[in-house]
């Protein structure tokens, strides 16, 4: 099965939740964390790799912190995931084609490096810019949601307030 694992899926919550902070502001590791449900014993591993990678800027002490490294619209879903995973390939075959024995003759090597390059390629085109920009629509949608089944409730409140006004 082709997934990734859980200390990647958090590294992208990680630069989510400071990619939808104003740039350059520093965030406590265990704001973040409590934000985005990481454990904390994960979460140090994890800001670790981000900073290796170039991806955030770490500070120590009582005004310390953590921030993005680049702005969002530059860090790409590709990256952070190749930052944890590696390089990303469906089948041995494509990163060690000579231990294969079929390389040469088989149809399905060829369909693998393809889906691969499709996948790198879709994972570059998102940044964390869309990611924030999306989140942000889903948020709204969810708001909008919200705000009409309240609507909902409190007519239906008022209604039976008004029976209960006209069967007094």
């Amino acid at each position: 099965m082709l997934r990734i694992n859980r200390q990647t899926d958090y590294a992208v919550r990680v630069i989510l939740s400071l990619s939808k902070r104003e740039a350059g502001k520093r965030v406590s590791t265990s704001e973040i964390g409590r934000e985005m449900l990481i454990p904390p014993a994960l979460l140090q591993r994890i800001v670790a790799e981000l900073a290796s990678g170039g991806f955030i800027h770490t500070q120590a002490g009582r005004d310390g912190g953590i921030s993005l490294a680049h702005a969002p619209k530059d860090i790409t879903l590709l990256q952070v995931v190749e930052q944890f995973e590696g390089e990303l390939y469906l089948s041995d075959c494509v990163i060690k084609p000579d231990e294969c024995p079929f390389s040469t003759k088989c149809p399905v090597h060829c369909q693998w490096i393809r889906l691969k390059n499709i996948l790198r390629s879709e994972m570059e085109q998102v940044s964390f810019q869309q990611l924030v920009e999306e989140s942000r629509l889903i948020e709204a949608e969810l708001l909008k949601k919200s705000a009409s089944r309240a609507l909902k409730a409190d007519s239906v409140t008022n209604d039976i307030l008004l029976a209960k006004n006209i069967a007094a």
